[in-house]
């Protein structure tokens, strides 16, 4: 065989959030590379649809509503031993600072932070994460470059970045490595669901040097890497992937 230091042959990796876009993508281009998957999300045709794109054989699914603790518990307890974990599951929603509800917080923090942190918890108590895992975060770049109306989901965005550098830092001593991704705009249908007009998606394109926005295979690649032994001594790493976005 020949030496590949990117391959997840032998890993078994947790998705969350892999019923579409980013989520679906990752836990594909994982299977490819010869991981385990196990995918969870709420909605189980989508999760099913996943599920049928897999490669490989060892697969699991797991139908889990991630804003209830009574569903993490039976997640954490249905999970094998994992050696990767994609914190992927989020939402996002557009308002206005002087139209913010505490409703409108609660319901985009409860999925972008809250499932984040308890799932990560219940999986480091239950000991399911072994020495040497990874766990990639799914950030954005809104996280420290942010637009009107997006005062939720930026700053969800980075208490996420926040809370990864916490854990790298809590569980580098068990040889966890903990980092984030944090994409610019991705072509799924959280961008396609009408937030965004044509008119807003054309003048926003403008300020994309590579002239388009991001594939959700761009992102899993990237999570392929982070998951696998040839990102071994990063931690702590918030990896930006946005067609060059932020240079303007």
């Amino acid at each position: 065989m020949s030496y590949n230091p990117f391959s997840l042959e032998g890993k078994t990796v947790l998705v969350t959030g892999a019923s579409s876009g980013i989520g679906q993508a990752t836990a594909i281009e994982c299977s490819k590379m010869g991981a385990k998957v196990v995918i969870t999300g709420r909605n189980e045709e989508r999760l099913s649809e996943t599920f049928s794109q897999l490669e490989g054989e060892g697969h699991i699914k797991i139908v889990a509503d991630l804003n209830m603790q009574s569903e993490i518990d039976s997640l954490v307890d249905a999970c094998p031993e994992l050696n990767g974990l994609v914190n992927n599951a989020g939402r996002g929603k557009s308002k206005p600072v002087n139209f913010l509800k505490l409703e409108d917080l609660q319901d985009v923090y409860q999925t972008n932070v809250f499932a984040i942190a308890l799932l990560t918890k219940g999986l480091l108590k239950k000991k399911k994460l072994v020495k040497g895992a990874s766990i990639v975060f799914t950030s954005s770049i809104s996280s420290y470059m942010t637009a009107a109306g997006l005062s939720i989901y930026a700053s969800s965005k980075a208490a996420v970045c926040g809370y990864m550098r916490t854990c790298a830092i809590e569980l580098g001593s068990k040889g966890i490595r903990c980092n984030a991704v944090l994409p610019g705009m991705v072509e799924t249908k959280l961008i396609n669901s009408g937030t965004y007009t044509d008119e807003d998606k054309k003048n926003d394109l403008a300020l994309y040097p590579l002239g388009r926005y991001g594939k959700p295979e761009d992102i899993a690649r990237t999570m392929v890497f982070l998951l696998s032994d040839a990102s071994v001594w990063m931690t702590g790493t918030e990896l930006v992937i946005d067609g060059g976005r932020s240079l303007k």
